[in-house]
């Protein structure tokens, strides 16, 4: 096996983004003509083997916006460590000039520039114009899809899925695992993966009143490639009934199984596995540690926490590869697998700057006939924002701050809850607000907007259990998104505290009053796991909201002290 030196050295020798100096005073039309096509799929075509990965796509077909965070706190071992280096560290790190196209999209500084020099970023039908590519190089290139692809969207959501699954059909990709799709229902799922035809994969989903594995779902997938037996495992988002409501999936029970990985790893080896992929949602710092626990795994393929890394991280001899969200990167990796071992690998974020890769037409087509149905709901204008909105942040995005208002006013309440996902587009000052925008960071299941008494103790308990599932020292604890955003209320967190400390200063922003621990507050807020959640759905919250705004913005959130970091 390559030492680790040698393992960084062709990390950082073949993982930069093509494409990385300044560009100056550009125009969108400059950007075109500086950044081709053929510059984004250069690749030097290395050892004997070619994975591609794509996750958390959310259903986003057509090119979109996306910021990546501003703000990603890493806690216990991950404190200051990729991926939680953002902006102006993050850029240092990695050698990335200001005004690049890795600038751009990689880092949130100048956002709202860049997009304009650079414009949207991803479409399935780019991606598939740069898988293709890859086959074309590599023929029998393994195609991985780590999961939250059936969940994201209106026509999503019209269709229980179907758009997505028809979309992926035609790509061909050779395996997936879950997260976001079990919220469609286990009835749904159970029918969508019986027809899918290629693997549905998750080692750790197992038949919650028995406790075995699942019928409907297999451990592993084993590949003959390049003349290599390749063994994938899958690893499904191991907190589904703690994240999303478990009565929608009550015969299904999770958990990171890493014993039962170690199992099915032991297992293929045994089979004769020369190199063993594990496909995997449970989160970049969940995968950090599962690698240093589980021998034998040559390559992670990371999804859930939708980091963008333009190398991969060496965890033992176990390389993770982040490849971003939304469709707005796909991550090439070749290896070099000889006498059974991984002895060297090549990789490659490829970024889907949509208006320099030539849209796949045969995926376009696809693409607008699943849409062709609701095109006059997609594309209905509901307002304008003089804001940037975004998610993603650990504590606030300003579509969420947005959400908040609409919940306050909407629902006639002191506090506004909205939870703290990752999937959701961005939207640049000046740009109009369609149903489809709002959809696009609203989509789910079970997405009613309730209303409901809480007493001032309670909130806090509900903040300091969310800020546990994020803070906590040990990955294997971290069983959620960002921060629940509130509305109406500002707070300070310690984040260096223990659970139940950390929480303090909590204060009603509309008297500059304390929070009351015995007084009642009319809390409204959406996506409860609880059954039985009454209310309007919340795009149609937003939307009301936004419709009597007509224009909006969104002024900084600066509710929430943040210290300990």
């Amino acid at each position: 096996m390559i030492s680790r030196r040698d393992f960084l050295q062709v990390s950082m020798a073949a993982s930069a983004l093509v494409g990385a100096s300044g560009f100056g005073n550009w125009s969108r039309l400059a950007a075109q003509q500086a950044l081709t096509q053929d510059q984004l799929l250069q690749f030097d075509t290395f050892g004997n083997v070619s994975l591609i990965h794509v996750t958390d796509i959310h259903a986003q077909l057509k090119p979109i916006w996306f910021r990546e965070p501003s703000v990603n706190i890493g806690v216990g071992p991950n404190k200051g460590e990729v991926p939680h280096v953002t902006g102006a560290d993050f850029r240092r790190l990695y050698g990335i000039e200001d005004g690049s196209p890795s600038h751009y999209a990689l880092s949130s500084g100048d956002f709202s520039a860049l997009a304009q020099a650079y414009g949207k970023v991803g479409g399935m039908d780019r991606v598939a114009t740069v898988v293709k590519a890859i086959r074309a190089d590599r023929p029998d290139a393994i195609l991985l899809d780590g999961g939250d692809t059936w969940h994201g969207s209106l026509t999503c959501y019209k269709t229980a899925g179907q758009d997505m699954v028809n979309v992926m059909n035609a790509l061909k990709p050779d395996a997936m695992t879950f997260h976001w799709e079990f919220t469609l229902g286990s009835d749904r799922v159970r029918e969508l993966v019986e027809g899918l035809p290629f693997a549905a994969l998750g080692q750790n989903i197992f038949d919650a009143e028995w406790d075995e594995p699942a019928e409907a779902f297999k451990p592993y997938q084993v590949f003959e490639r390049g003349g290599v037996k390749v063994a994938v495992i899958g690893q499904a988002f191991p907190y589904m009934p703690i994240a999303n409501p478990g009565w929608m999936f009550p015969e299904y029970s999770f958990g990171i199984r890493d014993a039962n990985m170690q199992a099915m790893v032991d297992e293929v080896r045994a089979q004769g596995a020369e190199l063993v992929v594990c496909l995997s949602h449970n989160g970049f710092d969940v995968d950090k540690k599962m690698a240093g626990i589980v021998s034998g795994i040559d390559v992670i393929l990371s999804g859930h926490t939708h980091d963008a890394l333009p190398e991969p991280v060496l965890v033992g001899e176990t390389i993770i590869v982040a490849s971003g969200s939304n469709g707005k990167f796909v991550s090439r990796v070749d290896l070099d697998v000889r006498d059974g071992r991984m002895m060297g690998f090549r990789h490659k974020l490829i970024p889907i700057f949509s208006d320099v890769i030539t849209p796949d037409a045969e995926m376009a087509q696809l693409i607008d006939e699943q849409r062709a149905p609701f095109k006059a709901e997609l594309e209905e204008v509901i307002g304008e924002t003089e804001s940037l909105l975004y998610r993603r942040g650990n504590f606030n995005g300003s579509w969420d701050d947005l959400i908040c208002n609409a919940l306050l006013s909407e629902r006639e309440a002191d506090i506004a809850m909205s939870p703290g996902v990752r999937w959701g587009p961005s939207l640049i000052p000046g740009a109009p607000i369609t149903r489809e925008d709002i959809f696009n960071v609203t989509s789910m299941t079970y997405g009613k907007a309730y209303r409901s008494e809480m007493t001032g103790e309670f909130i806090k308990v509900i903040l300091e259990d969310v800020a546990d599932n994020i803070f906590n020292p040990d990955p294997y604890y971290q069983q959620g998104g960002d921060m629940v955003r509130i509305g109406g209320m500002g707070y300070r967190i310690d984040i260096s505290k223990p659970q139940g400390e950390r929480i303090s200063e909590m204060t009603l922003l509309s008297t500059g009053e304390a929070i009351d621990p015995a007084k009642t507050y009319v809390v409204a807020g959406w996506a409860s796991v609880n059954e039985g959640t009454e209310g309007p759905q919340i795009w149609d919250v937003v939307e009301s909201h936004i419709r009597k705004q007509g224009t909006v913005t969104v002024p900084d959130n600066t509710s929430v002290q943040v210290v300990g970091a």
